[in-house]
């Protein structure tokens, strides 16, 4: 976006404030299912900004304007937001208070979209601004909307049925699952809002959104079995459509009516998802006289924890992936650097997926990051901004698939000419971390959060940090980032559960020189045997990822023991899953790659 279109963007915008008598309007990145991945349709914070990141919001006044993003994004943000219109502020530790106290008065109002925002979004908002005296006022309509002129239309991808070959168990099965929970918490009903879920619960898959197999819409489920699902006909027809009928019990109704149905749930106790159940669904129930409970939505437990079938479809999915990306590597290995952009490593990387049995989409967009570009968490290069490489240094790439049988997600780092003493001392920084959670024993109880500390300790004992979680929750053939269960400093109330999948990706990050990240999906599994004497039910974690580390980059001097033992064994792994499916070229750089480590 140039100047003159960022003015006249922010402009009209700020003439549609004006009319609503608004000091200042709330932009957020979310779309009303409060996803990751958003239609284009709903891309407003890019549209508004410029700025393409996957969280953040802006805050735009009268005059001027900021935008909100953590950790991952502060170097992006300032290469796609343009600074002479846009104020750069950390979420966390430049909080939205601080802004609207420099750039609005007592008595101002605030804007925002219910549709867009969720109740304790608000709330917390609310407490923030409290000593203010500013008024949030929720909108009639989104004022983004108003002024984007050729906005993309919404997406109407077809719905297709998820075999349960794949999934484990009927969508009877699941509803059922469903209706005894809301009995067991006294509830009368469900909304659910996350699409995720509604795929899960279903059995079906869509392609609403790039690499996330999901179709919009809502459910209303009862605790007597019974429930309305609602989406735009045209995507939810034959097949999937004549399934869902035949399940019993459910009416299947256009998008749009879901207001009214809202309506005649009053004077029933109905759970809404606190993540992604809107400020206008809440206010939608209130109105009707209905209790609204707030809390999680039961499905999204019920997914994370992944059915035997789900694991053994995640297994197969993973050994296909790491034949693709160790080919990859070979294939890296072989190619001159300056012959590759970021974006052209990226594509051939995608080709080796492709031929996959299974293969659907790529679970994310490909983070190929060279040299300085790397140190950006969330760096994402286009064909025409991507950099080439260079015959010394660091390349990171952090990528995914969707196969119709799981969902992976990997982070490897490799090296083109010599490495330095700081690259290979700080990504075995990293290395220690990655293995001492993937080494865990803990109890049941445990979250994530307390796992944390696992993968910083040894960055933390240098005096760094990195600036985004260790790990997050994966979905089969569903969302690549995945609730409840995480592995972060903030984390969640959610322990982890045998059979949750979670990422483990620690990192390391220095600005304009290098990134490294080092990243496998792991199954939370309770230990057999249990250990001697144990008191109480041990879980550990089963690996899920085989792909070789950077021996290039690894220092053996700083391992222990035990951690060198670790290497070893999963390099022999990786060795015995992969080799009998390789040909000559890549199955000798997999035995390069893999050869013992020497102290």
């Amino acid at each position: 976006m140039n100047e003159t279109e960022q003015h006249e963007r922010l402009q009209a915008l700020r003439a549609e404030m004006k009319r609503e008598n608004l000091a200042a309007l709330l932009v957020p990145r979310a779309d009303e299912f409060q996803g990751e991945y958003v239609a284009a349709s709903s891309e407003r914070l890019a549209h508004v900004s410029g700025f393409k990141g996957s969280a953040g919001f802006a805050a735009i006044g009268r005059e001027k304007a900021a935008l909100f993003v953590d950790g991952r994004y502060t170097i992006q943000v300032r290469g796609e937001a343009l600074p002479a219109f846009w104020e750069y502020r950390h979420l966390l530790d430049e909080p939205l208070e601080g802004w609207t106290k420099a750039n609005l008065q007592p008595g101002d109002r605030i804007g925002f979209d219910p549709n867009l925002h969720t109740p304790p979004q608000i709330r917390q908002i609310e407490t923030a601004l409290a000593g203010q005296k500013l008024v949030l006022v929720p909108t009639g309509r989104n004022l983004v909307d108003a002024v984007w002129t050729n906005r993309p239309a919404e997406p109407k991808a077809p719905v297709a049925l998820y075999p349960e070959e794949f999934a484990g168990s009927s969508a009877k099965e699941k509803l059922k699952r469903v209706a005894r929970e809301l009995q067991e918490k006294r509830l009368d009903a469900l909304v659910i809002s996350a699409p995720d879920n509604l795929a899960w619960v279903f059995n079906i898959r869509g392609g609403d959104v790039a690499m996330l197999p999901v179709a919009f819409g809502y459910a209303i489920l009862m605790a007597d079995g019974t429930g309305s699902l609602f989406m735009a006909p045209d995507k939810l027809k034959g097949e999937a459509r004549d399934a869902i009928l035949a399940i019993g019990g459910i009416d299947i109704h256009d998008a749009p009516d879901l207001p009214k149905a809202l309506a005649g749930l009053g004077p029933k106790r109905v759970r809404i998802d606190r993540a992604t159940g809107s400020i206008a669904i809440a206010k939608a129930l209130e109105a009707a006289g209905a209790s609204v409970d707030a809390g999680p939505d039961p499905i999204s437990l019920m997914k994370a924890v992944k059915s035997p079938t789900e694991l053994n479809g995640m297994r197969a999915a993973h050994k296909r992936d790491a034949l693709a990306v160790t080919r990859f590597l070979h294939w890296f290995e072989n190619t001159p650097p300056e012959s590759l952009t970021e974006w052209t490593a990226a594509e051939k990387l995608e080709e080796f997926r492709r031929v996959g049995n299974l293969y659907r989409d790529l679970s994310f967009s490909t983070i190929s990051a060279f040299g300085g570009n790397a140190a950006q968490a969330h760096y994402h290069a286009s064909e025409n901004s991507a950099a080439q490489l260079q015959a010394d240094g660091i390349y990171l790439v952090d990528s995914g698939a969707q196969y119709l049988d799981g969902t992976t997600d990997i982070t490897r780092v490799t090296v083109t000419g010599k490495a330095t003493d700081e690259m290979r001392r700080r990504y075995t920084q990293v290395l220690k971390g990655h293995i001492a959670v993937s080494r865990a024993r803990f109890p049941a109880g445990v979250t994530g959060a307390q796992i944390d500390t696992l993968a910083r300790q040894f960055l933390w004992a240098s005096g760094t940090d990195f600036d985004h979680g260790t790990g997050h929750g994966v979905g089969c053939y569903l969302s690549v980032h995945e609730g409840p269960q995480s592995i972060s400093k903030r984390g969640t109330e959610t322990a982890l559960e045998a059979g949750m999948v979670v990422s483990n990706e620690p990192g390391y990050y220095k600005e304009g020189a290098f990134g490294i990240r080092i990243e496998n999906l792991l199954i939370v599994r309770e230990l057999d045997p249990q250990p001697p004497g144990a008191e109480r039910r041990t879980l550990g974690f089963e690996t899920l990822t085989f792909v070789p580390y950077e021996r290039r980059l690894i220092d053996p001097s700083l391992l222990d023991a035990g951690e060198r033992a670790f290497v070893d064994e999963y390099h022999a792994q990786v060795r015995d899953m992969l080799e009998g499916e390789l040909d000559d070229g890549a199955r000798g750089y997999l035995h390069r790659a893999t050869a013992p480590l020497t102290a």
